[in-house]
């Protein structure tokens, strides 16, 4: 059966000038920016509550601002073959508003800035950091189609706090319950995600594990790693359960079964982000100093 192709447009006349316009236009687009607010902003949170200072807050949340573009980057330029056959047009690349070689060298320069902002929290700390990059590339460029896709999701954000309290007085490591709490809410977020996408991924070749899985599944998984990762945070701590715990718990379990009526649409992943908040309010609550 013949597949369907699309063609870069918006590389049409005009100078140099306007032509580079062009092709950079798109880059902000191209990062994935949504995903990546939202983990800087819950890396800043989360340093805060560890009790970092302005400069330490302003440090990880650069890092992990950096580090989070270099995957956005990453991630369109790698999947630019597939985007064309399935008609991406909501992407920069396909859409012609962005360049493969921009993008490209964007994605270099952002982690090539990562490297030292991460390093400048610790040799500790950053190596932690820079070892959950590396898996989100591994996942861009390999392990996106394989059967262990979850895992570079897993471990990234198992390790993300882990990155922020190093950072601290003493390099101390967070409690195993952040650090599984975080790790469930990454891979229960990379089930959510792929959701509206698996027959595109599967007409162009990408299987793994949630492709393998189908929708229904696949959906059913990432709410139990969402409500996984809740429970984590609400049992995880000393001391007894707040009533705000009892209420994210119970809030997490209506949310994610209203968004299981319709897993191939965007709602479980918003609703996974809007968990994700919830967290971070609660884990204020128990990590402030």
């Amino acid at each position: 059966m013949p597949v369907r192709t699309t063609q870069i447009t918006g590389s049409g006349g005009g100078g140099p000038v306007a032509r580079a316009g062009r092709a950079l236009s798109g880059l902000p687009a191209a990062c994935h920016p949504l995903p990546a607010l939202a983990v800087t902003v819950f890396t800043a949170v989360l340093a805060v509550a560890a009790g970092h200072g302005p400069s330490g807050v302003a440090l990880a949340a650069g890092a992990v601002a950096a580090g989070q573009l270099s995957v956005g980057w990453c991630n369109d330029r790698a999947d630019l073959r597939r985007d064309l056959v399935t008609g991406r047009r909501d992407k920069p690349l396909v859409a012609g508003t962005a360049s493969p070689a921009a993008v490209a060298r964007a994605a270099a320069v952002a982690l090539l800035v990562c490297v030292p902002l991460s390093l400048a929290a610790g040799a500790l700390a950053g190596a932690v950091h820079l070892a959950g990059v590396a898996a989100a590339w591994g996942y861009n460029l390999w392990l996106k189609g394989t059967v262990v896709s979850w895992a570079p999701y897993a471990l990234a954000f198992g390790l993300l706090p882990a990155f922020v309290t190093l950072g601290l007085p003493g390099a101390p490591w967070p409690p195993p319950w952040l650090m599984a709490a975080a790790a469930l809410l990454g891979a229960g977020a990379h089930f959510a995600n792929v959701l509206p996408d698996i027959d595109d991924d599967l007409a162009t070749g990408v299987v793994g594990l949630p492709q393998r899985l189908g929708a229904r599944r696949s959906a059913a998984l990432a709410g139990l790693f969402v409500l996984g990762s809740a429970a984590a945070l609400v049992a995880g701590p000393p001391g007894r359960v707040s009533a705000y715990g009892w209420a994210l718990l119970a809030a997490t379990a209506g949310a994610l079964l209203l968004a299981s009526r319709s897993p191939a649409g965007r709602l479980p992943f918003r609703t996974v982000m809007a968990v994700a908040g919830a967290d971070v309010v609660l884990l204020v609550a128990e990590l402030r100093p």
